[in-house]
């Protein structure tokens, strides 16, 4: 099985024409009866294989930040990285496997964030706290910047969603420090306007990705792809949180119908952007929400039964029909953002 990326790398290396690779894009999604652009494709595994290796590799992983654990404070951080990044070099550089390359860059951004970490853990620091920010700020800025370099080396798409979770975890480091962690009498009123922010702001970047790739015929909608599936549950946790649905105080009709007012809300833009990242990041709050109405109405014993009922015939028809509803969505959009999005096409026929 090939994947779009695979589809791209013949291109480049001169294996078959763009022509070919139009026609086939074509013949694909008319038997799928799905525009090429609607699929919203990424590669995960190509074979048994990228799960035997990524076993493999997570037991090696595993087994390092045990050795450096038992050594000293920090290490195990450090050869989990330096790891990752020397099996990097084969399985990802070499092989281009896609899961195990996303298991190993997640190893090597965690391993360098954890490092430091790991070391404040066992230092008594007490000085209300600002000491400990500022060196949590400069772990996430370290792992920023070992995802930039994991960039420049490997190109892995996930990559960049990594790089920009730690800058956004680096910023709210530094806030909470200048404040003074000790100040704060209710840490989420200040986190999660701030992890909304984050979140607008992954979003909005994800949107400059997807925008240099209507088509979605490169690397960079993988990248944004990625970046959308950071960004959702950072816009949608604190919405819901603000709603009172975290904790447990969305009951009644009225409660209800705002999380689906919101849901509908994500969904509409979900199908301006074409990416149901945000659709499934706020899923199980709607779920939780309507299970709730259904148990005040007296129907306690089918309360999961009915909403799996209603939400998922939902979501399989707006999936069966996503290209004609998109199309609708979009085509009442002003002319210059229709211009800025993916493009919203009927299926295409197969030369």
């Amino acid at each position: 099985m090939y994947s779009e990326q695979d589809l791209r790398d013949a291109v480049a290396g001169g294996a078959i024409s763009q022509e070919a690779a139009s026609a086939l894009r074509a013949h694909v999604a008319h038997m799928r009866k799905m525009p090429v652009t609607d699929e919203e494709n990424f590669r995960l595994v190509n074979s048994f294989n990228d799960i035997f290796v990524t076993i493999a590799a997570i037991l090696l992983l595993v087994a390092m930040a045990g050795i450096g654990s038992a050594i000293m404070p920090g290490l195990a951080g450090v050869l989990v990285a330096a790891a990752a990044w020397f099996m990097s070099e084969f399985f990802t550089k070499r092989r281009r496997m896609a899961l195990p390359s996303i298991i190993l860059l997640l190893a090597f951004v965690g391993g360098v964030v954890a490092a430091p970490i790991e070391v404040l853990s066992e230092t008594n620091v007490d000085d209300n706290g600002r000491l400990a920010g500022l060196i949590g700020a400069g772990a996430f800025l370290s792992g920023a910047i070992a995802a930039w370099l994991h960039w420049r080396r490997f190109m892995v798409p996930i990559t960049i969603a990594a790089m920009a979770a730690t800058t956004v975890a680096t910023l709210i480091a530094l806030i909470v420090t200048a404040i003074g962690p000790a100040n704060l009498t209710s840490p989420e009123n200040l986190i999660l306007p701030l992890v909304f922010a984050g979140g607008l702001g992954v979003f909005t970047f994800a949107m400059r990705w997807d925008i240099s790739d209507r088509g979605r015929e490169t690397r960079r909608s993988d990248v944004a792809f990625w970046l959308h599936l950071l960004a959702a549950p950072m816009i949608a946790h604190p919405l819901f949180h603000w709603l009172g649905i975290t904790q447990g105080d969305v009951v009644g009709l009225g409660g209800v119908a705002m999380v689906l007012a919101v849901y509908v809300v994500f969904g509409v833009v979900a199908l301006a952007i074409d990416r149901r990242a945000l659709l499934v990041s706020a899923l199980a709050y709607v779920l939780f929400a309507l299970s709730s109405l259904f148990g005040e109405y007296g129907m306690v014993e089918l309360s999961v039964a009915l909403t799996a009922l209603v939400i998922g015939s939902a979501l399989l028809m707006l999936s069966a029909f996503w290209p004609s509803i998109r199309a609708g969505v979009v085509g009442k959009l002003p002319g210059d953002l229709q211009n800025r999005l993916p493009i919203a096409s009927p299926v295409t026929q197969p030369a």
